[in-house]
């Protein structure tokens, strides 16, 4: 199953319109709608909670739901708008939840996180209303996948310059979107 993770607060969002056409083309997916979800930071408390379950090498607990259903996905599409240099902090919010060693990584004996994630692929799809930078976006979700969570491949798929005075955004969005349907991906710019 695909799991759309979705993090568009915005209503008719250009980054979920395009997330949608993305997966269209790629089949039947789980949506994880983050606004809606009861996501928070990891306080002290949860944290050290979190902490003693792992180090027991309990899983089951309710709180790793997120986790396992990150694990189990076969493919993981992220939608997320760019802002301020980044993605939305639900979004960094959730990856910290998710991080759970034992469930989507553990570490060899050297210290490097070995990734458990089933999937072989993440497509990551973002709109940007002046120039796209993915330094702090797409390459931090790009390394964490490939490098921390085991998932082979990241994919970039994004529209950028929607809100430039001369720019048509409406049609830079749309040509994105007929442009998915002549190629198999849209790879890193």
């Amino acid at each position: 199953m695909i799991l759309y993770i979705n993090s568009c607060v915005r209503v008719n969002s250009r980054t979920d319109r395009l997330a949608r056409a993305v997966l269209d083309i790629m089949g039947e997916y789980s949506e994880l709608y983050l606004p809606d979800e009861n996501i928070k930071p990891l306080s002290r408390d949860v944290l050290e909670r979190r902490t003693n379950l792992l180090a027991a090498g309990d899983t089951t607990d309710t709180m790793f739901r997120y986790a396992h259903q990150f694990a189990n996905a076969e493919s993981i599409v992220i939608s997320a708008p760019f802002w301020d240099g980044s993605f939305p902090s639900l979004l960094k919010v959730y990856i910290e939840n998710i991080y759970a060693v034992g469930i989507v990584s553990r570490y060899d004996e050297n210290g490097n996180p070995i990734g458990m994630c089933r999937a072989n692929e993440l497509v990551y799809v973002t709109t940007a209303g002046g120039k796209f930078i993915p330094d702090f976006s797409y390459n931090y979700i790009k390394a964490i996948a490939e490098n921390c969570f085991g998932i082979k491949k990241t994919w970039l798929i994004m529209a950028e310059m929607l809100d430039i005075d001369g720019f048509d955004g409406e049609k830079i969005l749309q040509g994105t979107i007929n442009g998915l349907y002549h190629s198999s991906r849209i790879v890193e710019p």
